[in-house]
């Protein structure tokens, strides 16, 4: 036994009112199809209001839907089970007014909407007059195809024509299925305390949704769109580099914790901007990033003109004005600027796999403990900086150009 779709509260316009109910649309059981309402062999159970409607289903009393594979399920949900929402409302008996009016989109929604809960009330309940007026005029079925089956002249003249076909049937349509249906006896006293509930139940599930939108719009917030990136799919991201009073664009990737950057034995090709780099791509060119499976993904984006640079924050590097702030002392370095800086000059040394950077701090130990000192590394114990800095700030402009050596601008 599988069902397909759930029990759903629904309200019908009949010629008594407005009436609430429960629907199961189509189901598949051993084989066939089947459809039900809340009802018995004898007809379909309507109510004036949902709190009427749990009353009854509460005191237990006997019913068709309880076969259904997904009765229990629904049984078992709040009291607001019994609300339908805004959409399973089908105006059954007001169906001639919206044919009079032009097929807009909500006319003829509204109206394929009553036609479909019209035919399913006459399947379930055998009423006569209705079942033989849906099998005799398949124009109806056109209803499902929406306003635009109903746009130009030829749609308007079926529209037209549909009209005609339901006003000239439809009273006898809708008292062949004011007579299927019947209101059974509930406990009217339970009534108040019946719709309490519900009242409760819609407004926790009310406030449930907005929780859970505050918290999607928190995280949508959040996000960084940097993620959606065809860079951050690839996890091979561009690089932004200014340097030498020169702004220059690269690519890097980490691969087990290690750097690889695009480029090969040691050189780093780089770029003026970001265009070249893209058009730079598209070539024939060896370099380290090509082993890489994603690289292919990346290259097909821009063989098809559809990738651009993004270049995250955490990947633009900016050397400008660290060696004179040196020289000023201390507290005119912007720490963090200097320790992503050295971020990248070690990363470049570690890729290009010499030690153009420890021979560099050999030769100069001052320097090493300086850095560290600045970048907060726990390797200086015992170390304060003390003027002059010029020496400092010479220091650290080597280091810039053993990076700068290793650019191959293009």
């Amino acid at each position: 036994m599988s069902s397909s779709t759930a029990i759903t509260p629904v309200k019908i316009s009949l010629t008594g009112g407005d009436y609430y109910t429960l629907w199961a649309p189509q189901w598949r059981e051993h084989g066939s199809e089947w459809q039900a309402f809340l009802g018995d062999d004898t007809s379909v159970f309507v109510f004036d209001t949902p709190a009427e409607m749990l009353v009854f289903l509460e005191s237990g009393a006997d019913h068709d839907l309880t076969a259904h594979p997904k009765w229990e399920s629904f049984a078992a949900r709040g009291e607001d089970r019994v609300v339908p929402r805004e959409k399973e409302s089908y105006d059954i008996i007001g169906a001639p007014a919206y044919l009079a009016e032009r097929p807009s989109y909500e006319n003829v929604t509204t109206v394929a909407a009553a036609v479909r809960m019209a035919r399913s009330l006459a399947t379930v309940t055998s009423a006569e007059d209705a079942v033989v007026f849906f099998a005799s005029h398949s124009i109806l079925n056109n209803l499902e195809r929406g306003p635009e089956h109903y746009a130009g002249e030829p749609g308007m003249d079926e529209w037209t024509g549909l009209g005609r076909v339901v006003l000239a049937n439809w009273k006898k349509v809708v008292t062949a299925l004011d007579e299927q249906v019947s209101t059974p006896d509930f406990d009217e006293t339970a009534v108040d305390d019946a719709r309490a509930r519900i009242d409760a139940a819609v407004a926790a599930a009310a406030a449930a949704r907005e929780e859970a939108e505050a918290k999607r719009k928190e995280k949508e917030a959040a996000a960084d769109p940097y993620d959606s990136s065809p860079w951050a799919a690839a996890g091979i991201d561009p690089v932004r580099v200014t340097i030498d009073g020169s702004t220059l664009y690269t690519l890097r990737t980490y691969y087990e914790g290690a750097p690889v950057f695009l480029g090969r034995y040691g050189e780093i090709f780089t770029f003026n901007n970001s265009k070249t780099l893209v058009r730079w791509m598209i070539g024939d060119h060896s370099h380290d990033l090509e082993r890489f499976s994603t690289w292919e993904d990346l290259l097909t984006l821009a063989n098809a003109g559809e990738l651009e640079v993004e270049v995250h924050a955490d990947n633009s590097y900016s050397f400008a004005g660290i060696a004179e702030d040196i020289e000023k002392g201390v507290d005119a370095v912007d720490t963090d600027q200097m320790a992503r800086a050295y971020e990248l000059m070690a990363d470049a040394a570690d890729w290009a796999g010499d030690d153009s950077i420890n021979s560099f701090f050999l030769a100069n130990p001052r320097m090493q403990d300086y850095i560290s000192y600045m970048i907060g590394s726990s390797e200086t114990s015992g170390y304060t900086p003390t003027p002059p800095f010029t020496d400092r700030a010479e220091g650290w402009k080597e280091m810039e150009q053993l990076l700068v050596k290793r650019f191959s601008r293009s």
